[in-house]
């Protein structure tokens, strides 16, 4: 699959490397004795009671709010099909009450958002698995792609499927046809589709290189790309370390949306936009 490049890199090498050491206090009148332990950095065993805590607050909001969008379903297919605002509205909700106690959010450019039944495409940096949550409080009707499996996970895989979120077998050429294929015909019914054109998270911040799906659907609808930079996610729950929730802040840049009937342009423009606000937010 082709793929776009970005032109930054250096800047951001080695930007989120996390901590993981522990401290051995071992002396010789103590040997074998429980002060002589490993034991973890204090701000390391704070994040695994933050990040326990995280789980559970997502855990019963989502129980909660789950039964309103089973209550509501049948009517969201027979008027809302597409768009599903209801559900998002949920989600938003979900979002919102899950992050609040941990972290703050920060929206720029929020100006720069089409109106919310003005179909796009949305494209992002990917660095945590709390971007899914920062993005949902922005309150569009986003339509995520995500990894078939998530939908097997109780309740919150259960409202992905409500919310009409895009299943997709990687390294299945069949479900990658089908998904962009579900793409178009929500985008061309007035939907909007969000992608991270990466396929996966970034583990040290750098940003990957972009595959084009995402810039093909919106030169071939005519629908505007909006570009959206992440920060601060990778440091608060890095890629591979879902268990810990670190203290931090979370700032969701919004760009000026970008259209052309050229993917590589298309895919280009974003690339630089993204990658560029990355090294100016340090």
């Amino acid at each position: 699959m082709f793929t776009c490049k970005p032109n930054h890199y250096s800047k951001l090498h080695n930007r989120f490397n996390v901590l993981r050491s522990v401290v051995v206090r071992s002396e010789i009148a103590g040997a074998g004795s429980p002060a002589a332990a490993y034991q973890l950095p204090e701000f390391q065993l704070t994040s695994k009671v933050r990040g326990v805590c995280f789980y559970a607050v997502t855990s019963i909001v989502a129980i909660f709010l789950f039964v309103l969008m089973v209550i509501g379903h049948p009517f969201v297919l027979l008027r809302d099909r597409y768009q599903r605002s209801f559900h998002h509205l949920i989600a938003k909700i979900w979002a919102s009450m899950t992050v609040f106690p941990f972290f703050k959010i920060k929206i720029e450019g929020f100006e720069n958002l089409p109106p919310k039944n003005s179909p796009a495409v949305y494209v992002a940096n990917h660095q945590s698995f709390l971007d899914i949550y920062a993005l949902l409080t922005l309150g569009r009707n986003l339509k995520f792609i995500s990894k078939t499996a998530i939908f097997l996970f109780p309740i919150v895989g259960w409202a992905m499927f409500l919310m009409g979120v895009i299943p997709l077998k990687r390294m299945d050429s069949r479900s990658q046809l089908q998904t962009l294929k579900r793409c178009m015909e929500i985008v061309k019914n007035g939907g909007s589709v969000f992608f991270f054109p990466e396929g996966t998270r970034s583990k040290d911040g750098r940003l990957g290189n972009f595959k084009k799906g995402a810039f093909s659907i919106a030169a071939k609808t005519g629908v505007p790309v909006v570009p959206i930079t992440l920060v601060g996610t990778g440091k608060i729950m890095p890629a591979g370390m879902e268990g810990i929730l670190n203290p931090g802040s979370v700032k969701i840049i919004i760009h000026q949306p970008v259209q052309g009937d050229n993917p590589d342009t298309l895919c280009n423009e974003a690339v630089d936009v993204i990658s560029n606000e990355l090294i100016c937010q340090g």
